[in-house]
């Protein structure tokens, strides 16, 4: 099962993640992604993380999507307004 990283990036600085997850592709990479982006954004506050962008690589350092929080709070917003499941946009 292929390994990926959820590394997040704020401007020029990169907080890197070390160990890494096994998920059997890259669609469940992104909904992982948009759980930690609303975890991050629950703890941490949407002010500061606005700016953000959670980076999945793979075992090679491939970037295999790049999830900006904000793309997050809108799919929060239009999930409010019709009740559907936003669709993947990688």
């Amino acid at each position: 099962m292929p390994r990926y990283f959820f590394n997040t990036r704020i401007g020029d600085e990169v907080i890197a993640d070390p160990e890494g997850e096994e998920l059997r592709n890259p669609d469940r990479a992104w909904e992982v992604a948009r759980a930690m982006i609303h975890e991050l954004l629950r703890i941490e506050g949407v002010e500061n993380l606005m700016r953000a962008v959670l980076e999945v690589t793979d075992d090679e350092g491939e970037i295999v999507l790049e999830f900006p929080f904000a793309e997050a709070v809108l799919d929060d917003e239009i999930d409010a307004d019709d009740g559907e499941i936003p669709v993947t946009r990688h």
